[in-house]
């Protein structure tokens, strides 16, 4: 679920933290990504076949647009999340409910990720969170998620719909502009959040969005917001762990991020170890690999003559200015030397 609603209320809210892209605009960006929610992506897209798959031929679609991608596997979920995460995995129909990162599946995706030369991170609790802090160290540019709880993590840059087809548009949520906007600090959009819905604990019944912004940009804590609303109409949860929901998005542990490296795909190990562990057949790997080396080349001239365009336009805009300012200097030289001849006395 991520944050309910959130999405919304920015739009209406914050559009100015929002912008509109092309995936290409993140050729050489490098990119952290909660790898369970790729791979759910694909269980949930396509149930029938492997989600090792779905992972392969994205990974490549980044790779050929320079993306550099960090994959980040999922360490011990707060316990508060083991509710939503048996729910997401029923719906899905995968037996591994506790999104641990742990057991054949997790093993066999960072096998194949390795195999695709990307980096990949163990987090040590919510991936989310590290990708989150990763990017607000500086290792990574970007979060891409659908899961807005990259923000309250305090993630700077999030992207949505980086998913690679031809025709979608990519969307940047700018955390630093957001609060800005909404003239509330990141403690306060954490508030926010919990208040919205999380995975971490109920929320308030009967509150909106637009009433929850209002309350913490007036109120600025949920404490305050509790004591200032009506009971009757938005009734308070039992023993809610607003508290314990704060500390998560607040508090989470980090980890030292490794040296990042990519390498070349190794072609010749994916080709067997995708047969044996997702039962794609060879010539389509192959395909996929030789359209991969092609679209990479192309995209890479592209961008080469972009370059060479933007210089160029460069070199004869300041050609323009240095011959102007050419001109300038000899006007000046001229009417100085002019002012300076004694003119003829008159007689």
């Amino acid at each position: 679920m991520g944050i309910n609603k959130l999405a919304d209320l920015i739009r209406a809210d914050a559009p100015g933290a929002i912008s509109h892209k092309d995936i290409s605009d993140y050729a050489e960006k490098v990119i952290a990504l909660d790898t369970s929610i790729v791979v759910n992506q694909f269980r949930a897209a396509t149930p029938s076949l492997s989600p090792l798959t779905g992972l392969f031929f994205r990974t490549l679609t980044f790779l050929e647009h320079d993306i550099k991608p960090v994959f980040v596997i999922d360490g011990k979920p707060p316990g508060e999340k083991t509710a939503v995460l048996q729910k997401r995995a029923e719906a899905i129909g995968w037996s591994n409910r506790t999104g641990t990162g742990t057991g054949t599946a997790s093993s066999q995706t960072k096998d194949l990720l390795k195999l695709l030369g990307v980096p990949v991170i163990q987090a040590p609790g919510d991936a989310e969170a590290t990708c989150a802090w990763l990017v607000r160290e500086g290792t990574v540019d970007a979060v891409a998620s659908e899961d807005m709880d990259t923000l309250p993590f305090g993630g700077n840059i999030l992207i949505r719909q980086l998913n690679a087809k031809r025709d979608s548009e990519v969307i940047e949520y700018c955390l630093p502009k957001l609060l800005e906007k909404l003239q509330i600090s990141h403690e306060e959009f954490v508030d926010l959040c919990i208040l919205l819905g999380c995975d971490y604990c109920d929320k308030i019944g009967g509150l909106g969005p637009k009433r929850a912004l209002t309350l913490i940009q007036k109120h600025r804590t949920i404490e305050n917001v509790v004591l200032h609303i009506k009971r009757e109409t938005h009734p308070v949860p039992h023993f809610w762990k607003y508290k314990e929901a704060r500390k998560i998005f607040l508090e989470a542990p980090q980890t030292v991020a490794p040296e990042l490296i990519w390498t070349e795909p190794d072609e010749e190990a994916l080709v067997g170890f995708l047969r044996r562990a997702a039962y794609v057949k060879e010539d389509r790997i192959r395909r996929r690999m030789e359209k991969f080396r092609q679209m990479r080349a192309s995209k890479r001239e592209e961008r080469q003559t972009e370059r060479e365009a933007g210089r160029s336009r460069q070199t004869r805009m300041e050609d323009f200015f240095r011959v102007t300012r050419k001109r300038s200097e000899l006007t000046e030289a001229a009417d100085s030397s002019s002012s300076n001849r004694k003119r003829p006395k008159l007689k």
